[in-house]
């Protein structure tokens, strides 16, 4: 999937009432690499309290305007359920841009708020940022993770979608794989122990074929494979420090059912070093 494949819709940010530079200049750079236009979107409570003046949005398009001059903006705010909104609004779009602010690990982000949902149930790509989870000069490399066991159509989008990225960034691509820990490894008698050597020359080659089948569309992306016998959150979340973009798949189920993300973009949501792309295959609302 080279980028010209890719949707062509703009880029949607979700804007709170405040302290949201951050979301902003990260969807601005998005839509800039993908050359599309940029809509703020800030969502008023469903109770339909007033906002005074322009709200939070103003202030935000005139720093797009200032930064990135190249990037068409537009914004707006309406009425609704903020997660809502942006669910239905994100059929329309080509990425949606979000903030988390949780911190602290899994626990501290409630499973209601509006990173979290509509990161779960968008209808195309979702970027989650934290303030200050990048680098001010993040290195050119993009961080993707690949469960060599899941041959799904999300996974390999997800795959295309990291090598695009790559490409659009002139970054280096890699691709990382964790499996189980050694602690876990059962052990008992007439338990033998797996060998490991074959084990993990089979996940290289996995990985060695997933690049191979990209090489072609993607000639100028070098990609460094990284596997090792870790937890895959933990080690994505390790791989992720100093990166321009870590993307994950999410297993999530379709529909008016998929009310989770898969256990491991879950988790990466909150402890990545780097903004983090949720990767779906999208479906009508």
């Amino acid at each position: 999937m080279d980028d010209d494949a890719m949707p062509r819709g703009p880029v949607l940010a979700g804007v709170d009432r405040g302290g949201q530079e951050y979301v902003v200049r990260c969807a601005a750079g998005q839509a800039a690499l993908h050359r599309v236009p940029l809509h703020l979107l800030h969502v008023v409570g469903h109770d339909g309290t007033p906002v005074a003046g322009d709200g939070p949005v103003a202030p935000l398009e005139r720093l797009v305007r200032a930064e990135f001059p190249g990037v068409a903006v537009t914004a707006e705010t309406v009425a609704g359920r903020a997660p809502a909104v942006l669910v239905e609004r994100s059929g329309q779009a080509s990425w949606t841009v979000v903030g988390h602010r949780g911190s602290g690990g899994f626990s501290r982000l409630p499973l209601g708020s509006v990173s979290w949902q509509v990161a779960a149930h968008a209808a195309n790509p979702v970027i989650v940022v934290r303030p200050g989870d990048t680098p001010a000069d993040p290195e050119q490399r993009v961080v993707a993770g690949v469960d060599v066991a899941d041959t799904s159509p999300i996974s390999s989008h997800a795959l295309d979608t990291a090598f695009a990225e790559a490409a659009l960034r002139g970054a280096s691509l890699e691709l990382v794989h964790g499996s189980f820990h050694l602690g876990e490894t059962p052990t008992g008698p007439g338990m033998a122990a797996p060998d490991f050597d074959v084990l993990d020359e089979a996940v290289r080659s996995a990985l060695r074929e997933e690049a191979d089948k990209r090489r072609d569309r993607y000639p100028g992306v070098p990609v460094r494979l990284h596997a090792e016998r870790l937890r895959a959150a933990t080690l994505l979340a390790e791989s992720s420090r100093g990166a321009a973009l870590l993307v994950v798949g999410s297993r999530g189920r379709s529909g008016l059912r998929r009310l989770l993300l898969g256990s491991v973009s879950s988790e990466v949501l909150h402890t990545a070093a780097c903004p983090v792309a949720i990767v779906h295959i999208a479906h009508p609302h």
